[in-house]
């Protein structure tokens, strides 16, 4: 015999089957106190006695769990873990406390939204206890009847990650709970903070000390240089035109300006090929000397390049000094300089290439070098104007020393950081970007690491590990995990991003983003194609409250259609001429059930989170909706240099605010 499922719940009713249960309780009482009056026999009594005791619990089970429903919609508990508390793992990422949001929550969320039901969802005038300062709907995460330690495979994690929120409702909280889980299972960590936040420096400190890793932590803040490691986003590359682009990305590139855009990559990209074929490691500093000097950068390279592969080249030079020693009107002898000997020696030498059609200096680079110094001076200067504030701004104060660093000053004991190095000894980098004091800077250096970490990406991926690098046993040239994560990386998000989202995976990558809005990205990317490719890379996302619906659509967009019932009472009345039956009048009451499809979850759901909460859409499909602990207060002891730094980080954090 089949039993027919009741379509409705019921739910959001008083507990009527704890009048049964008490019942149930006061005859199991009466039956096994007072058995004579009830004339019956004792094991009777008994068996009586227990069946209504099991009656009664089974109904105040039943009206258990509807009061525990109708509370938990209520209430709001806390949620706070320690570091120590946090559930690592190898194979697993922990997201939070939550339940797969299935048909059954909507269909609940829906009967709570009815007018009637409001007293269900609203807390009473009676409640002692204020609701925290969270906003939003509280009642969102009590339509589950429990909840679990939400987690994310590893392999799934490879598909990348964007948290998407806005300002103050808990991203960067979720970001610090992901970097601690990351820093304690002994992954490479790099946390890419545009604007400085203090909290999440302490916090990653506190995971490193904890995980006992203090010694693989780099700081490098461009706002706070005297305390911060160093970096030269342009010293390493695995093609040479990269260069030029990371310098220029920073440059604007619509209208008129992108021809200046372009002469200037040119001359950039002239100024990088010369210091290389010199065995100079390029940097800002150099840059912005030699594109404004570039006699000078001729000069250093035909002494060093001519020499080598011409003999004769001393000789020449002396020679037409000597045949060019003039005595003017005066009297006075005229003696041509190294210089004016050297340029003579090019004009020379490239006359006769041209003429005889022959590699006679063999470098077209060369060529190219004399070229550019030969151009009008106004003429060079305007069309590389674009560049030069903002290479002055990259070379000025204390964040020169900082991103051109001097390798053989031995008195700067700074580290500097060098991405396969960092990845090699599996380390922990926190870079702050000082956004909210200089957006050219923050954008031109974060972009142009992340061009950097696309070069190691591909290096990693073509030759390992180990390319270039002896001593290193068969395990440790296994590829680690490079967990990157970026705070609102709409700051730094350019073309370069793109490759580390749909390239980099094989090299070890894993990507979490966080932002505030994907609007920001596309205006960043100024291309909604380009936007919709970025969003296309990521396989995972946690939106948190967002005040965008176009944002919201990246996940409703993504869910399907549900099966929700809806419940319409009709009730009618009539008067009939049938009085010989004995029937004058007639009345019908009647409850209609019809099913129909909506959307999983609404925009309004996403919209009204409260602060700490968020919809996931994880491993191809599966929704769930997270509680983000909020962490415990932390006793670690912070040496007095980062101390320092967190309290200047904190007091400008506030005031930017």
């Amino acid at each position: 015999m089949m039993t027919m499922q009741r379509p409705l719940e019921g739910l959001l009713r008083p507990p009527l089957e704890w009048y049964s249960a008490l019942a149930g309780f006061t005859a199991a009482g009466l039956l096994c106190v007072d058995t004579n009056n009830f004339f019956v026999p004792s094991s009777i009594a008994y068996a009586g006695t227990t069946a209504f005791t099991l009656f009664a619990l089974l109904r105040f089970k039943q009206g258990l769990r509807i009061w525990r429903y109708q509370h938990n919609l209520k209430r709001m508990p806390d949620y706070r873990l320690s570091s120590k508390q946090l559930p690592v793992s190898n194979t697993h990422l922990f997201l939070g406390r939550g339940f797969c949001w299935k048909t059954i929550h909507t269909q609940r969320l829906r009967d709570l939204n009815y007018a009637y039901n409001a007293k269900y969802r609203l807390p009473s005038r009676l409640r002692l206890r204020p609701y925290p300062l969270i906003g939003g709907r509280p009642y969102l995460h009590g339509v589950a009847d429990k909840e679990t330690n939400i987690l994310l495979n590893m392999a799934d994690r490879a598909g990348h990650m964007v948290v998407i929120g806005t300002t103050g409702v808990g991203k960067t909280r979720l970001a610090e709970i992901l970097i601690s889980q990351d820093i304690q299972r002994g992954d490479v960590v790099i946390v890419l903070d545009p604007k400085g936040d203090a909290d999440l420096l302490k916090r990653i400190y506190s995971e490193a000390v904890s995980a006992g890793r203090e010694h693989d932590l780099r700081i490098m803040h461009l706002g706070f240089a005297a305390v911060s490691a160093r970096y030269n986003a342009i010293g390493s590359f695995t093609k040479i035109t990269q260069v030029a682009t990371r310098v220029t990305n920073a440059l604007p590139s619509t209208g008129e300006a992108a021809a200046f855009k372009e002469f200037a990559w040119k001359y950039i990209n002239l100024v990088t090929r010369v210091l290389v074929a010199l065995g100079i490691k390029p940097t800002y500093r150099l840059l912005n000397f030699y594109i404004t000097k570039l006699e000078q950068l001729f000069i250093r390279y035909c002494e060093s390049y001519i020499s080598i592969h011409d003999k004769a080249y001393e000789q020449w030079l002396i020679d037409y000094i000597q045949e060019n020693t003039r005595t003017n009107k005066d009297g006075e002898w005229i003696t041509p300089t190294r210089k004016q000997a050297i340029v003579a020696y090019v004009e020379h030498y490239i006359e006769k290439r041209n003429r005889e059609e022959i590699q006679t200096l063999g470098s077209d680079l060369l060529i190219d070098l004399y070229a550019a110094c030969r151009l009008d001076r106004t003429y060079y200067d305007k069309i590389t104007a674009s560049v030069g504030p903002l290479l002055e701004k990259l070379t000025t104060g204390q964040v020169a020393d900082l991103l051109s660093p001097n390798y053989t000053d031995s008195e700067d004991t700074r580290p500097i950081i060098d991405w396969l190095q960092v990845i090699r000894h599996k380390q922990i980098v926190y870079v702050g970007m000082d956004a909210l004091t200089d957006t050219v800077i923050s954008s031109t250096v974060g972009n142009a690491m992340l061009s950097d970490l696309v070069s190691v990406a591909g290096h990693l991926y073509n030759y390992g590990l180990d390319h270039g690098f002896t001593g290193l046993t068969a395990n440790q040239t296994e590829l680690p995990r490079i967990c990157l994560h970026a705070d609102e990386f709409n700051e730094v998000i350019g073309d370069e991003f793109i490759p580390i989202l749909n390239k980099a995976r094989g090299a070890g990558f894993y990507v979490t983003a966080y932002t505030q809005t994907w609007s920001d990205v596309e205006a960043r990317l100024a291309s909604n194609a380009k936007a919709g490719q970025v969003a296309g890379n990521f396989n995972n996302l946690i939106m948190l409250r967002t005040k965008e619906a176009k944002t919201v659509d990246m996940l409703i967009k993504q869910l399907p259609q549900v099966p929700v019932l809806e419940v319409i009472p009709a009730s009618g009345s009539s008067d009939t001429s049938r009085g010989e039956q004995g029937i004058f009048y007639r009345s019908t009451n009647e409850d209609r059930f019809t099913y129909k499809e909506v959307p999983l979850l609404q925009q309004s759901d996403v919209l009204d989170l409260p602060k700490g909460q968020a919809f996931c859409l994880l491993e191809g499909g599966n929704v769930y909706k997270i509680r983000i602990p909020l962490p415990r207060p932390d006793n670690t002891v912070l040496p007095a240099t980062i101390k320092a730094l967190i309290n200047q980080m904190r007091k400008r954090q506030q005031a930017g605010e």
